[in-house]
């Protein structure tokens, strides 16, 4: 990626596996590659192309919306003077579409004489490969200057960076509001500045087997993992998105390791560039860093630059790797595969190994004045890190299981079906399951005619 400068139940799985099978037992169709997961209950909105019509959002909601080609959409913000209000935007290019490496999303905050509070874009990057990038802006109350600190209204502007030649239809668009609180005091909880030192060395890589774990399909069911070597499956013009509880004063490293192909030793002298991409989004889903890798065939790995550790006073630091690693909570790795592997090495599916440490020991959080909306967008919960653990300690389980972030949801889903992962049920047993499923119901039908 470029930069600027079994929801629904056990008995809902056994039917989408009892679905898929068709006539054909056993095959199961696969997932369209360019699918993204909105959050269940977004309120879908328009953009407005004016100030003076912008639709209000308000804290802890997510909107869907649609971004034209060349497009400037306008939000409205009601802040007070104490929060600090962080909006990011998720573009989705739909199937088929035409992208250029400068091609992306722009936000900014503004107030209500168009002064910018801050801003960020997002670019698709040299893979030139479709996929859902986020860019976020805020509006800060602490920090050294004065700018954008009172109360009243705000607005978001979200844009779209097009080059000749890419494609002219919408995109779709995830927008995500979160506020905040401040802090009791201010300045003696801490100072405006980054720590000056801490431990950028890299840990040794986790060795050992990998625990399958299926990726979300977006940030709302990104799938949660810990510390721990966790495998997958990805097609070329795939993203695979996973979360990471990380709490206060702890680091996070992480490597994408993507497998060999079918092709042989270097692939007979081919190579994609930018082949794989992994992000880091923080719990506001704001861009951390990425790191991209080039693919002959070979596997190959890549890791993401040492990371400091997480600081509230990290958002004074200069650049997103620092100031990104602001708050606690549950970070974000996207993993995108370039569709051009295709055309290359094949349309696959390869292996996909991350391997995910996260070292130090949790302390306080600061003193906030209130809660966050949403609640605990900064802070890592005891559902989070068991949901994060998931199967981790049974050696090669099958964890083939997406749970959803949604503010904190998801983790009924993921309990229940570890019943069915820890009791051995393979593919066979649950087809037949759900046979066994729609024979009593069409027998309990058949009684009541």
């Amino acid at each position: 990626m470029g930069r600027r400068t079994m929801r629904g139940g056990v008995v809902a799985a056994v039917v989408c596996v009892v679905m898929g099978a068709g006539n054909d037992v056993g095959a199961v169709a696969a997932p369209d590659a360019y699918t993204y997961d909105f959050a269940k209950g977004a309120r879908t909105v328009e953009g407005a192309a004016s100030t003076t019509d912008a639709v209000g959002l308000e804290p802890g909601g997510v909107y869907r919306s649609a971004l034209p080609v060349n497009g400037r959409l306008y939000f409205r913000l009601a802040l007070d003077a104490t929060s600090n209000a962080y909006v990011s935007a998720t573009a989705v290019p739909r199937q088929g579409a035409t992208v250029s490496s400068t091609d992306g999303v722009k936000v900014s905050v503004e107030d209500s004489d168009a002064r910018s509070c801050s801003y960020d874009s997002t670019r698709f990057g040299p893979s030139r490969s479709p996929h859902p990038v986020a860019a976020w802006a805020s509006r800060v109350t602490d920090g050294e200057t004065t700018a954008c600190r009172s109360a009243g209204t705000y607005y978001v502007v979200v844009e779209r960076i097009d080059s000749p030649g890419s494609s002219s239809d919408d995109w779709d668009l995830e927008l995500t509001y979160v506020s905040e609180p401040g802090l009791v005091n201010k300045s003696s909880t801490v100072a405006p500045e980054s720590p000056e030192s801490w431990n950028s060395a890299s840990p040794d890589p986790l060795t050992g087997d990998a625990v399958r774990r299926a990726g979300g399909a977006g940030f709302a069911t990104a799938a949660p993992v810990g510390t721990g070597v966790w495998r997958d499956d990805i097609t070329p013009g795939q993203t695979l998105f996973y979360r990471v509880p990380v709490d206060w004063g702890q680091q996070l490293n992480a490597v994408a390791e993507l497998g060999s192909s079918g092709a042989g030793s270097n692939g007979g002298g081919r190579y994609v560039s930018s082949a794989l991409v992994m992000s880091l989004y923080n719990p506001a889903r704001g861009y951390v860093d990425d790191k991209g890798l080039l693919y002959d065939g070979r596997q190959t790995s890549a890791a993401l630059d040492p990371l400091p550790p997480v600081a509230y006073a990290n958002r004074f630091g200069a650049g997103d790797r620092a100031s990104g690693m602001r708050f606690a909570g549950s970070y974000y790795l996207v993993v995108h595969l370039g569709e051009q592997l295709t055309e290359g090495f094949g349309p696959g599916p390869y292996g996909l190994t991350l391997r995910v440490q996260v070292t130090g020991t949790a302390q306080d959080a600061p003193a906030y004045l209130g809660q966050s909306v949403p609640r605990d967008t900064f802070a890592v919960t005891d559902q989070d890190r068991e949901a994060a653990a998931g199967w981790a300690g049974v050696t090669g389980a099958d964890e083939s299981v997406t749970a959803g972030n949604g503010g904190g949801g998801g983790h009924g889903d993921a309990a229940a079906m570890r019943v069915v992962a820890v009791s051995g049920i393979g593919a066979g047993s649950v087809l037949l399951l759900g046979l066994a499923l729609w024979t009593v119901v069409a027998r309990r039908r058949a009684g009541r005619a």
